[in-house]
């Protein structure tokens, strides 16, 4: 096969498995309602599989065996009844970010390094067999059970929320987030971008009187109204703050929550900005995404003159 038939054949399974990482991740952002449903659970199950198969039929070792590990865990709610919680819904989240985080090294201008992929994934180990341990707890019922939490429970204990008279917060909040989600994953409009703006106000009705909520999502719309952000940058970072600041207000905890220190940085920035680990070779890796060549020829007499 030359490399120009097998460029076009890992492209399409990129295409691919990005349909099958938003099925996953609408799936985990609504998993206590997708486990009451034997469908969308199996979507799930699919999805993970798909990835899988795609990724052992080209080689891509790191993918198969993370898409793996997301497939088992699949299957124990697949095949299990349990109660999904907060914990759990985090476990899944990491271990989607590790998947998504290969699949976009893969998509790089370097492509995925076999090395790079196998210390992604001996890193990220620990953290699955975490997940493994938690949904066999769950299934065994070792993992003491949380007083259920109502809209009712929650207004008493955040009398600001009675401006959701009957709808369940979280319900809502989720609702809106998958529809945040949609928009991300189209190309930035103005109009679109003024969509994403119009539901961080939505989102800031549900609990108008929680001042770190509403900071939150004043932040958020700030962000997303910078035309110099791209949905690429803005998407995980804002999607993933809102969630969690809807699990503080679903216990209660709303005096908790405070927009980070990225999202900050994104609504107040005047130019675009990249969040960089400090690992030297994974921050080359992200600047290379999204500097073209001669930007990072700039960037390198930049940094040679000041040293």
């Amino acid at each position: 096969m030359d490399g120009g038939n097998n460029d076009k054949i890992v492209g399409y399974f990129i295409e691919e498995a990005k349909e099958h990482l938003e099925t996953i991740e609408k799936g985990i952002l609504d998993l206590s309602s997708v486990i009451e449903d034997e469908e969308s659970v199996n979507e799930l199950f699919r999805a993970a599989h798909s990835i899988k198969g795609g990724a052992a039929m080209l080689g891509f070792t790191s993918i198969q065996t993370t898409a793996h590990r997301l497939e088992d865990a699949f299957k124990v709610i697949k095949d299990q009844t349990i109660e999904p919680d907060q914990t759990l819904e985090s476990l899944f989240l990491k271990a989607y970010d590790i998947l998504q985080d290969l699949l976009e090294r893969l998509q790089g201008p370097f492509g995925l390094k076999e090395e790079e992929g196998e210390g992604i994934l001996q890193a990220a180990e620990p953290h699955f067999t975490e997940l493994q341990n938690y949904l066999l707890q769950l299934v065994d019922g070792d993992i003491p059970k949380a007083p259920k939490v109502t809209s009712e429970s929650v207004r008493a204990s955040s009398p600001s929320l009675i401006a959701v008279p009957k709808d369940d917060v979280v319900a809502e909040v989720r609702q809106l987030l998958q529809r945040m989600l949609v928009i991300f994953k189209q190309d930035s409009t103005p109009d679109n971008r003024q969509q994403l703006e119009g539901i961080c106000d939505k989102l800031i009705q549900l609990a108008p009187d929680e001042n770190g909520w509403k900071n939150l999502l004043k932040s958020a719309q700030k962000a997303v109204a910078n035309p110099k952000h791209s949905y690429r940058l803005l998407a995980p970072v804002v999607i993933k703050e809102i969630k969690l600041a809807g699990d503080c207000l679903e216990v209660g905890k709303g005096s908790e929550i405070a927009p980070s220190q990225g999202l900050e940085q994104l609504a107040q920035s005047k130019m675009p900005q990249i969040l960089l680990t400090l690992d030297p070779e994974t921050a080359a890796d992200t600047l290379s995404q999204v500097f073209n060549r001669e930007q990072i020829s700039r960037l390198v007499n930049l940094l040679q003159t000041t040293t």
